[in-house]
């Protein structure tokens, strides 16, 4: 089962193929993150160039999936005609410590009306949507 309704867009990697590697390792349950082979900097989202030494040797490393909240949100209003009736939900911004800090946006599972803690720790949740036309795996966030 989902957390949020069907109806919404399924996420498809770019046509350029960057993001691809993301959605391969999250169908397996992986969580990845961009890292330069010159420098070592972790970065999200995806890019084609080192935000911080400007090289292009990029490649994609396994993360554990473990983080803290950084920011978080509670829409209440639907954002897309799919959510009409299904709020609130939350939104977290999430830091990944063994990432470089980089921060990730996701869904908070649970009671949408749960108090959230800023640094309150959690992990991803890897939710396969196998029914789709173009199979893909969310991310979703649980606190831990």
């Amino acid at each position: 089962m989902s957390y949020l309704p069907n109806g919404l867009p399924a996420p498809e990697p770019e046509s350029d193929g960057l993001d691809k590697p993301y959605w391969d390792g999250t169908r397996r349950g992986e969580l990845k993150v961009q890292r330069c082979k010159g420098c070592g900097t972790f970065q999200w989202g995806p890019e084609w160039i080192c935000h911080k030494c400007l090289s292009f040797d990029l490649d994609w490393h396994k993360v554990s999936g473990k983080g803290r909240i950084y920011s978080w949100e509670r829409p209440w209003h639907p954002v897309h005609p799919a959510l009409q009736g299904h709020g609130p939900y939350i939104v977290v911004l999430v830091e990944l410590p063994d990432a470089g800090n980089v921060r990730m946006l996701g869904n908070l599972l649970g009671d949408p009306k749960q108090d959230v803690q800023i640094g309150a720790e959690v992990e991803a949740v890897f939710e396969p949507h196998d029914d789709a036309k173009s199979p893909f795996t969310l991310v979703q966030w649980r606190l831990t």
